[in-house]
């Protein structure tokens, strides 16, 4: 460009743009001038403010800068203008010579042109000031600021973007400054981006969301999973939406055998102990990452992945559809120099122990059709053996090939290994990809974004040459980070985690994350020398490490069930069987299916009556995973007592017994006999005659009602079924079935009454937790006064009464 073009298109930039402040009238006439800009009348959809909080910190330094200033690149012709805000609590002068000391180190891509990148980044350092945010004051400063600016020189404001890099702890006083001063006005939109972790179980987090959504609405809150800007796994929607004519018949679980979802680092937690102390690699990688990517497997494909809602609900349903988990869903391991590191880093004493598994492997299942039987493994860990991470799914194979090995056509044979691999980096490949073995089909791939790649042709993936799989990279290799700020901009709140389904994740890993605080970790050296030490195997739907070696207790003063081998085999006059809760439910199934197949065997069916609750919840998940001998087909299934909420309530006793057994398990439609609380669109009405259908049907089906086998818990209170303390009804009496009141929500209930309850042939009373001590203990010193202590009045005047109880509930 000659001096005079030049010096004419500055007269002209600066007509078209006089009301913009000479700083960004000149940014915006030099971006013209290197060809950013298309053409002058496209800048017209306003401002944005970008205020980066912690800009000085770690995670600004690697990537938030960067990705702000590849925003800042690719949305330079967009028609918006910018400001970028740093702030965090240094002092002015430090910490503006921070901010700046990083700006400067700022690159662009390697396909960018040198004059072009130079132009831009130094109009982006120009567009970029530092502010101290400490004080209310200061966030009604900054406000003052943007409004100032946007008023003098009459620009329209879009929006504001807020990106908390910063601890959680300072979210709620952050977001209070930000609601009462910092917002923009009506008509321009507010996006606030938080960083993990949010919450360290599921109490936590529901209270981090009550607190920001008192500040902030739902649409306006972008919680950041970086991992959802890695690039293979943003693209397994779109690689299943693409490619739904090849998937839509294999994908489900009579074609997969199994998904592994990875991550595997080689660094240790030096330097972070603090960090993971509190969190350890579940809450920091299984719970978010790992899980995320999970998602996007497991859920329905919406019919728009575009429709941001529609995929969030779909990712919702997939989560309500995962089964809990157990204690021994897990193996954890922890690096031998890790305590050591605690130690020294948080001057923890010697002898210090610390319970923080740096290694996870774990089995989760889903209980939708498509999925029923898949095993899904999700590992990661620290110290291990190479820095990969992966999502891998494969496919069984019934193939069986004739032709030898040496004659079959390559990757196309059908005797190898089928599988889709979404490769997220570092490892063999070194590079996002994704792999198609050649003998499942060629895939879609979007021509802009993704290429077909060849690698190294003495490379294997998984025991396969390169050559089997059809293998794609990106185009362009883009920054996790780059890629959601990107997202940010445009408002795809996709890519982003809500409150419905962070509240969802904790949900489903809270109740493991309780079960495992205490539980012992397999030690290893770390690096190429843990060689088999983690490897774990799935046995009977639990995980389990292939080596048996023992495994020190991390609290040798914990007693062990073998600690009690003389502990009296009678309570209450009758059998007594005692163990860890896990050893008593395991032995209580198997002495249920005992007792069925006699049963059948001996009179061709067999009936049970199972109580609600919590207590029994672990058995219905024990029987319905590890006994596949159980007689189902010839056993019928009743209520000892119910709720009076409709059966599809999640307070109902039936809804547990169906979510947690029933639906798992073959038992005839008909075998099912729920309780007949909800009649004539009514629930426990008197008049419509439900106790008595109930003991009708009872008459009916069971043999001089005598159920084969009654399965009780026992109540703080010392009530059994929903027979309570001074009931009215149900204690004794003719009466079969009985309707009561319960002192807690809700009140209403239906249930078996005593005197049914001691015709049957068996009952097996089941006692858990240190809860029930003090009634345990009670128990033991009193005789039978029902209506103090129903449950003592249990005895059956023909058959057999044993008490299941944990040694928490029997020795506190």
């Amino acid at each position: 460009m000659s001096p005079a073009t030049k010096s004419s298109c500055i007269i002209q930039c600066s007509w078209v743009y006089p009301l913009f402040p000479k700083m960004l009238r000149r940014v915006l006439c030099t971006v013209l001038f290197m060809g950013a800009l298309p053409s002058l009348a496209e800048v017209s959809q306003g401002h944005i403010s970008v205020v980066l909080l912690g800009a000085t910190g770690d995670l600004a330094k690697k990537y938030l800068w960067q990705g702000l200033f590849q925003l800042y690149m690719d949305q330079v012709s967009s028609g918006h203008s910018f400001t970028f805000h740093g702030a965090a609590l240094t002092a002015l002068e430090p910490g503006q010579r921070l901010m700046f000391d990083v700006l400067k180190n700022l690159a662009c891509p390697p396909d960018e042109s040198p004059n072009r990148c130079a132009v831009l980044k130094d109009q982006f350092l120009k567009l970029s000031q530092y502010h101290q945010l400490k004080t209310a004051e200061n966030y009604t400063v900054l406000n003052r600021e943007i409004e100032t600016l946007l008023r003098q020189e009459g620009l329209k404001e879009a929006g504001r973007i807020f990106y908390f890099s910063v601890p959680p702890f300072a979210y709620t006083e952050i977001a209070r400054h930000i609601n009462s001063s910092c917002r923009p006005p009506p008509g321009a939109w507010l996006r606030v981006v938080l960083e993990k972790p949010f919450g360290h179980d599921l109490e936590s987090a529901q209270q981090l969301a009550a607190e920001l959504t008192s500040f902030f609405r739902e649409e306006e809150m972008y919680r950041v999973d970086h991992y959802l800007g890695k690039q293979a796994v943003a693209h397994i929607l779109p690689f299943r939406d693409q490619n739904r004519q090849f998937l839509d018949p294999i994908w489900n679980r009579h074609h997969v055998e199994r998904v592994e979802i990875v991550l595997k680092e080689t660094v240790d937690a030096k330097g972070r102990t603090s960090f993971y102390e509190q969190y350890g690699v579940i809450r920091d990688v299984l719970q978010n990452h790992l899980t995320e990517a999970l998602m996007f497997l497991t859920m329905e494909l919406p019919a728009n992945v575009s429709k941001a809602e529609e995929v969030l609900q779909c990712k919702l349903q997939a989560f309500q559809s995962l089964r809990g988990l157990e204690k021994n869903s897990a193996v954890l391991g922890q690096y031998q120099a890790y305590a050591s590191q605690v130690q020294e880093e948080l001057q923890k004493a010697q002898d210090y122990i610390s319970t923080t598994p740096t290694f996870a492997g774990v089995l989760i299942h889903s209980d939708n059709l498509r999925w029923e039987g898949v095993p899904f493994l999700l590992t990661s860990g620290k110290a291990l053996d190479e820095r990969v991470g992966y999502v891998r799914v494969l496919f069984k194979n019934r193939a069986y090939c004739t032709q030898s090995e040496t004659l079959r056509d390559g990757g196309h044979s059908q005797c190898k290994a089928k599988q889709i691999i979404f490769y997220i980096g570092h490892g063999a490949l070194n590079t996002p990809a994704v792999l198609v073995s050649r003998n499942l089909f060629r895939p879609v791939m979007p021509e802009g974004s993704w290429r077909e790649a060849a690698g190294p042709s003495d490379l294997h993936i998984f025991g396969q040459p390169l050559s089997d799989y059809y293998v794609y990279s990106p185009v362009k290799e883009r920054d996790a980070y780059s890629v959601l700020i990107s997202n940010i901009y445009h408002g795809r709140k996709d890519f982003f985690i809500t409150t419905e389904n962070l509240l969802a994740s904790w949900g489903f890993w809270t109740p493991l994350l309780k079960s495992i605080s205490h539980q012992p970790l397999r030690l290893y050296p770390g690096g190429t020398e843990n060689q088999h030490l983690l490897d774990f195997e799935m046995v009977s739907g639990e995980v389990a490490f292939t080596l048996a070696e023992p495994v020190e207790l991390l609290n040798p003063s914990r007693l062990m069930p073998s600690d009690y081998r003389s502990i009296q085999s009678k309570f209450r006059q009758n059998p007594l069987v005692s163990a860890w809760s896990e050893d008593l439910i395991s032995q209580l199934a198997s002495d249920i299916e005992e007792t069925a197949s006699r049963t059948v065997a001996r009179s061709g069916q067999f009936h049970l009556a199972l109580s609600g609750g919590s207590s029994p919840v672990v058995l219905f998940q024990r029987l319905a995973r590890h006994h596949y001998a159980f007689p189902w087909k010839h056993t019928h299934i009743w209520l000892v007592d119910e709720r009076c909420v409709p059966l599809t309530d999640t307070e109902s006793n039936f809804f547990s017994l169906h979510s947690h057994l029933l639906q798992s398990v073959r038992v005839p439609y008909f075998n099912v006999h729920p309780m007949p609380v909800h009649l004539n669109q009514r629930l426990c009405v008197e008049e419509d005659g439900g106790t008595e259908l109930y003991a009708k049907e009872i008459m009916a089906l069971v043999a001089n009602a005598s159920f084969d086998l009654v399965l009780l818990g026992v109540g703080v209170d010392g009530h059994t079924a929903s027979l309570f303390p001074r009931s009215e009804n149900g204690l004794e009496g003719a009466q079969a079935v009985v309707l009561t009141e319960s002192p807690v929500k809700p009140h209403q209930r239906m249930s078996l009454s005593l005197p049914l309850i001691n015709k049957a042939r068996q009952v097996f009373v089941l006692v858990l937790g240190k809860g029930k001590h003090d009634i345990t203990t009670l128990l033991s010193r009193v005789g039978r006064e029902p209506r103090k202590w129903p449950i003592s009045g249990v005895s059956p005047s023909s058959g057999q009464l044993v008490w299941y109880v944990d040694y928490e509930a029997l020795l506190g």
